[in-house]
């Protein structure tokens, strides 16, 4: 096999590769054995037709399409192996010569890895980012404490308001006259919910339990059925239950009760710490993106659209491989939310550009400051691989091959460059 690299503009290159014409020779003959069986020619069984007969009666050609599907693959995945420019996009294939006793020749268009001329990456300027606890927030976190231990209670010597959790009979009229699925009995319904159409809730505010209640409201104009929307209605509704949430006491008993702690001063410091915890982690992310965010914008890369392309390609196989796991398969998800393959590629490219250029610039400020992976880090990373998929770290040594080792290296390296740049980076 022989390759030429030309180069072309935009960070693209055309690979030709020649196959030589032995190599064509094997693949038209696998071909021939694949197909054998679905042709016939009179006079012969099934199967048993020589290939000089089939090209005479089909045309030479015949096998040669799938000929080429099996050379390409291993033939341009050498190029790739042989090629001293990194290629990170899918390749364009075109067929430039396939004919039997002739070398098999093609085309690949692909993107290589763009240059990166890197601004100032080290000590650069974010605004400040915000890490304290307030007392509302820690108020809130254990609101929502006693919420989660609140139990709920029947009540009877009062009317309903708003948050209360009901069970209601009613029944719906337009015009005067009953309509279909304007009816339900024991309907469970918490007030301010907004789950009804709207205005409907607040007039239950006030009302009696068993008694009987007006409720004026008017179908909004894209109600789902086409017959009521616009209208006005008239629903008469009775409440049959109210039931409201107990919140706890707010006292070292419910201190005591839902942490491991004897008073309710100690569980609000222990609330703050780890309120403080998460802020501190939070800000971490927000810091480090916006530090990449602005070595980006320091930054100068052309970055090619079929490299775009690959990692948009990349993000929505990953996003149907999730929700593959939920249960639900790709072709699903358009049919249930209207959208199409192409419209979730075009959501995920602002994404897709966002992550090759944080790639980029980070493996540009490693190459910068000579950073390497040591193999005290690579041994690490392969004993978190591991205990992760509890499997044996030689194991898992046996498995990785030199693009997984080097793929792991190059990830340490890009750990350690953001390391760099955000303990440099400057809080305004």
């Amino acid at each position: 096999m022989s390759l030429q690299v030309e180069k072309l503009e935009g960070n693209m290159a055309k690979l030709t590769i020649e196959v030589p014409a032995e190599d064509l020779e094997q693949a038209i003959n696998k071909a021939y054995q694949k197909n054998k069986n679905k042709l016939s020619i009179p006079g012969f069984r099934k199967g048993k037709v020589p290939r000089k007969m089939l090209e005479q009666m089909y045309g030479k050609e015949i096998f040669y399409e799938d000929a080429a599907n099996i050379v390409i693959p291993t033939a341009y995945a050498k190029a790739v192996d042989e090629c001293t420019e990194e290629i990170v996009s899918q390749p364009e294939i075109d067929i430039v010569q396939v004919e039997a006793g002739k070398p098999f020749i093609f085309t690949a268009e692909v993107a290589l890895k763009p240059g990166v001329t890197l601004g100032k990456y080290k000590g650069v300027e974010i605004d400040a980012i915000d890490r304290t606890v307030t007392e509302e927030e820690i108020d809130a976190a254990i609101d929502r404490e006693r919420e989660n231990n609140a139990r709920t209670i029947s009540v009877e010597d009062r009317a309903v308001k708003d948050g209360d959790m009901t069970v209601i009979d009613f029944e719906g009229f337009v015009d005067g006259e009953s309509f279909d699925g304007g009816k339900g009995e024991n309907y469970p319904l918490t007030i301010g919910s907004n789950t009804f159409i709207p205005g409907f809730e607040e007039q239950l505010v006030g009302a009696e339990l068993d008694s009987e209640v007006e409720v004026n409201v008017t179908f909004p104009e894209d109600y789902q059925a086409a017959e009521l929307a616009g209208k006005p209605a008239v629903f008469k509704c009775t409440v049959k239950e109210i039931k409201e949430k107990e919140l706890p006491e707010l006292d070292d008993e419910f201190a005591s009760e839902v942490s491991e702690f004897d008073t309710l001063a100690e569980y609000r410091e222990d609330v703050k710490k780890n309120l403080t915890e998460k802020k501190e982690e939070e800000a971490k992310a927000v810091k480090e993106e916006k530090v990449i965010e602005a070595i980006v914008a320091d930054a100068q890369m052309d970055i090619p659209q079929a490299m775009l392309k690959t990692q948009q390609r990349s993000m929505a196989d990953d996003f149907a491989q999730r929700i593959q796991m939920q249960g639900i398969s790709i072709d699903q998800y358009f049919q249930f939310t209207g959208l199409t393959k192409e419209a979730l590629l075009e959501q995920l490219k602002p994404q897709a550009e966002q992550r090759i250029q944080s790639r980029l610039v980070l493996e540009a400020v490693a190459r910068a400051e000579n950073i390497e992976a040591s193999e005290e880090e690579f041994a690490a990373e392969i004993k978190k691989m591991a205990e992760a998929y509890q499997m044996e770290e030689d194991k898992i040594k046996e498995m990785i091959g030199e693009y997984e080792q080097k793929s792991i290296r190059e990830d340490i390296c890009i750990r350690k460059a953001l390391e760099l740049a955000v303990d440099s980076a400057v809080e305004k």
